[in-house]
C-alpha cells in the first residue's frame, strides 16, 4: 500500500458533525490501492464495552485518490478512533500516532471526538436544500415603473454597454411574480439594489437608500412580501469589500485628507488623496479607482457595516445576504456578521462570493454557502463542444464534492452562469441540446442551484457587457420549448428529495468516453440518470438488478434485462429512471 497517499485529519470536511446525533469520518488513499477500510471506534475512558467497527464506504474518487466515509452515531457523545486499511493480505492502522501493523489494534494514541456539541455543529438553513434559485440584474429584468428611469435610459432590448441604463426596477420584477412562480423557482438573488451611479450597483454611495432608479424601501418592502406570499425567498446582494468613491466617508477624506474623522476607514497610502484610474494612491477592488477598499477591521465601519446588514433584515424581512468579493474581507468581520445576521433571524442564508476552494469560509462561523464557480468550470467544460472525458470530468466532480462537509455540499450555490461569466447557451456553441445536458446535471445535482435570467428563454451572450441583455418579454421571441424544459426540471427536483438531499455517486464513466451515468439515492427513493455527451447514438448499460424502474418524465416502465440496464440514447441525450425503494 501507498502508505504516504493516506490521510486524515480530525476537524473539518475529515471528521465532522452531520446533525446531533451523526458524525462524519473520511479518509483518503492512492486511487485502486486499498480493498477496505474500517474505522474502529470506541471510548476512550471504557473502550472494552463502547468498541465498534464501522465499515467505511469508497464514496468517491480523483485522478489521484480514493475517498472512503462512514457514519459514527455513538453512545456517548463522544469516541476516538483509528481506521483499519487492508490490500490483499497486508493490512495496517492509521491512527493519530502514525501507522503500524499491530495486531489486534494499538493500545492507543487514536484520534478523538472528546465531545460533541450541540452548539458547535454547522447546520446551514434548511430551506435551502430544498430552494431554486433566480438571479436577477434589475436594470435588465423588467421596467414596470418608467418614471423613476434615469436619464438616457436605452431602448428596452438594445445591445448593452459597461455604462447603460434600460430602467428595469423593483416594481418590475413584482409585475413578474408569476411568471417566476409558473418557472417554479423559489427564491431570488438580487444584485445590488443599493443607490449607486452605475447599472451594477456594485459601488454604493448609500446603503440604507434603495437606489430611486429601483423603486424605494417601500417598493423592497412590497416586493419581499408579495414574494414571500408566492413561496419565493429574497436575497440581496452586499458590497461590503468597497464602496463608490462618492460614499460620504470617502469623500470627507477627499475633501479634509489627514483630518478626515473617517481617515481609517479606508487603506489610504498618504495625502492628498488621488483619484486617479490606474495609480490611486489608495487600495481599490482589482485597479478600479473607483471603488477604494473598505477597512473592515476598524471598530467604526464594521459597527456601520453589521448595522446595515441588520438594517434590512429588519426593514423588509429579507432571507439572507449574498456577500460581494467576500475573499478579501477578513475573517474576524464575517464571523461578527454571521453571528449578526442569526441573532435577527436563523434561517437566514449566507451566500460568499469565492471562486475557488472555500473551505475556510465554510466551517459554521461564517457563511453558509459560496458561488460555486468551480463546479459551474468542470461542468461547462465538459458538455460545451469539443473532446469530452467522462472519466476525468467525474474526477473533476468528485474532488470538488471532497472538499467540503455533506451539509455544504447540500447548500453550497451551484450555477453555470452569471452577471460575471458567458451566457450558458454561448458557452454551449448555441446547441440546445447541450444546455439541456447541463440543465439536467445542474437540477439533478447535490446542492442549490441557481439559474440566470433569461437563460430560461434562450438568452446568449459573451462576457460582461453582453451578458446582462434584457430579459426577453415577446413570448413570440422567447424559446418557449426551453422554459417549459426548464420546469418539467425544476418541478421534478422540488417533488422528489432524493434529488436535493440523497446520496450522490457516479456509476459509470470511464477515461476516453462522454457517456456518464449517475445516480441520487436515499432510503426511499433512487435515480439513475443516464447521459450521451457525444454526437454519436450510443447504448448504455449498467448492471441493475431491480425491475421496477420507470422513466421519471413520462412515468413509462424501464426494464433491465439479464441482470443489466441498456438504455439507447441519442446524440446529446439522456435518460432520467427513478423507483421506490420498499
Amino acid at each position: 500500500m501507498q502508505l504516504e497517499c493516506f490521510y486524515h485529519s480530525p476537524r473539518s470536511n475529515w471528521a465532522y458533525s452531520y446533525d446531533k446525533d451523526s458524525f462524519h469520518l473520511r479518509v483518503r488513499t492512492k486511487r485502486d490501492d486499498v480493498d477496505h477500510v474500517v474505522a474502529i471506534t470506541g471510548d476512550k475512558y471504557d473502550w472494552k464495552h463502547y468498541h465498534h467497527d464501522c465499515a467505511m464506504e469508497k464514496i468517491a474518487s480523483d485522478s489521484l485518490f480514493d475517498y472512503w466515509e462512514c457514519e459514527v452515531k455513538p453512545e456517548r457523545k463522544r469516541f476516538s478512533y483509528g481506521f483499519k486499511l487492508t490490500s490483499g493480505d497486508d493490512r495496517v492502522w492509521m491512527i493519530e500516532s502514525g501507522i503500524f501493523r499491530e495486531e489486534p489494534y494499538p493500545p492507543g494514541g487514536y484520534y478523538e471526538m472528546p465531545f460533541i456539541h450541540e452548539i458547535d455543529i454547522f447546520k446551514p438553513p434548511e430551506w435551502a436544500k430544498s430552494a431554486v434559485f433566480y438571479q436577477i440584474m434589475p436594470d435588465r429584468f423588467a421596467n414596470g415603473d418608467p418614471s423613476n428611469d434615469p436619464e438616457g435610459v436605452l431602448p428596452w432590448g438594445d445591445k448593452p454597454t459597461r455604462e447603460s441604463h434600460f430602467g428595469g426596477d423593483l416594481q418590475g420584477i413584482i409585475d413578474r411574480i408569476d411568471y417566476l412562480t409558473e418557472l417554479g423557482v423559489t427564491a431570488i438573488y438580487l444584485t445590488p439594489v443599493f443607490e449607486s451611479p452605475s447599472n451594477h450597483k456594485y459601488d454604493t454611495i448609500d446603503y440604507r437608500k434603495v437606489d430611486p432608479h429601483f423603486g424605494d424601501a417601500r417598493t423592497l418592502k412590497k416586493l419581499v412580501d408579495v414574494a414571500h406570499a408566492k413561496g419565493i425567498r429574497i436575497v440581496l446582494d452586499a458590497v461590503f469589500n468597497h464602496t463608490s468613491v462618492d460614499f460620504p466617508p470617502f469623500k470627507d477624506i477627499v475633501k479634509h485628507g489627514e483630518k478626515s474623522k473617517f481617515k481609517h476607514w479606508y487603506h489610504i497610502y498618504d495625502y492628498p488623496v488621488r483619484i486617479e484610474e490606474g495609480n490611486p494612491n489608495y487600495d481599490t477592488f482589482g485597479f478600479f479607482a473607483q471603488m477604494p477598499k473598505l477597512n473592515t477591521a476598524h471598530p467604526e465601519v464594521k459597527n456601520y457595516l453589521l448595522g446595515v446588514a441588520e438594517y434590512w433584515l429588519k426593514e423588509v424581512g429579507i432571507d439572507g445576504w449574498r456577500l460581494d468579493v467576500a475573499n478579501e474581507i477578513d475573517h474576524s468581520f464575517w464571523r461578527d456578521f454571521r453571528r449578526t445576521v442569526k441573532s435577527i433571524n436563523p434561517e437566514a442564508y449566507i451566500i460568499g462570493e469565492v471562486w475557488s476552494d472555500s473551505l475556510r469560509w465554510l466551517l459554521g462561523d461564517q457563511f453558509d454557502s459560496v458561488m460555486n464557480y468551480p463546479f459551474a468550470d468542470r461542468v461547462n467544460e465538459f458538455f460545451s463542444p469539443g473532446d469530452a472525458d467522462a472519466g476525468d470530468f467525474a474526477n473533476k466532480i468528485n474532488h470538488v464534492l471532497m472538499r467540503y462537509p455533506q451539509q455544504t455540499n447540500e447548500v453550497v450555490f451551484n450555477m453555470l452562469s452569471s452577471h460575471d461569466t458567458p451566457r450558458i447557451l454561448t458557452m454551449m456553441g448555441s446547441d440546445k441540446r447541450r444546455l439541456k445536458l447541463a440543465i439536467v446535471f445542474l437540477l439533478t445535482f447535490i446542492g442549490t442551484p441557481c439559474i440566470f435570467y433569461g437563460d430560461e428563454v434562450g438568452l446568449a451572450g459573451d462576457g460582461d457587457p453582453d451578458c446582462r441583455k434584457c430579459m426577453e418579454w415577446d413570448f413570440e421571441r422567447q424559446d418557449r420549448e426551453l422554459f417549459d424544459f426548464y420546469r418539467l426540471l425544476i418541478d421534478l427536483r422540488k417533488s422528489n428529495e432524493v434529488l436535493r438531499s440523497g446520496r450522490f455517486r457516479f456509476l459509470k464513466v470511464e477515461a476516453g468516453d462522454s457517456a456518464v451515468v449517475y445516480e441520487r439515492i436515499d432510503a426511499g427513493k433512487h435515480f439513475t440518470i443516464w447521459m450521451n455527451n457525444s454526437d454519436e447514438e450510443k447504448v448504455l448499460s449498467h448492471p441493475i438488478v431491480a425491475d421496477d424502474w420507470i422513466d421519471a418524465l413520462s412515468g413509462e416502465p424501464v426494464k433491465p434485462e439479464d441482470g443489466w440496464m441498456r438504455i439507447g440514447l441519442e446524440p446529446l441525450g439522456y435518460r432520467i429512471l427513478s423507483r421506490t425503494i420498499e
